[in-house]
């Protein structure tokens, strides 16, 4: 069955940096886009950003756009999001998501991010 296995949240000052890293398995990593959303306090799931299935194209949330990479290693069936210049709003948990939005969507288990002084 599909897993997806979250790692590298935590507590972080404003401005600082966390790289999240997500193991997949059960599936054929490099033949699906895979995304990370979020959810903050109170809130909904928020998607944050896209890779394509070979990993050439990216896309991203204006919120996170210029401070947030997505990447992925298809060799080792890890998806990452590098986070610089965090803010106090990107305190959330943070999933990787297979086939988003579709009704075969898979979430892990998340990591909590919290941005704080």
């Amino acid at each position: 069955q599909v897993q997806l296995v979250e790692s590298g949240g935590g507590l972080v000052q404003p401005g600082g940096s966390l790289r999240l890293s997500c193991e997949a398995s059960g599936f054929t990593f490099s033949s699906y886009w895979m995304y990370w959303v979020r959810q903050a306090p109170g809130k909904g799931l928020e998607w944050v950003s896209t890779i394509n299935a070979g990993g050439k194209s990216t896309y991203y949330a204006d919120s996170v756009k210029g401070r947030f990479t997505i990447s992925r290693d298809n060799a080792k069936n890890t998806l990452y999001l590098q986070m610089n210049s965090l803010r106090s709003e990107d305190t959330a948990v943070y999933y990787c998501a297979k086939e988003w939005k579709t009704v075969n969507q898979a979430l892990g288990q998340g990591t909590q991010v919290t941005v704080s002084s």
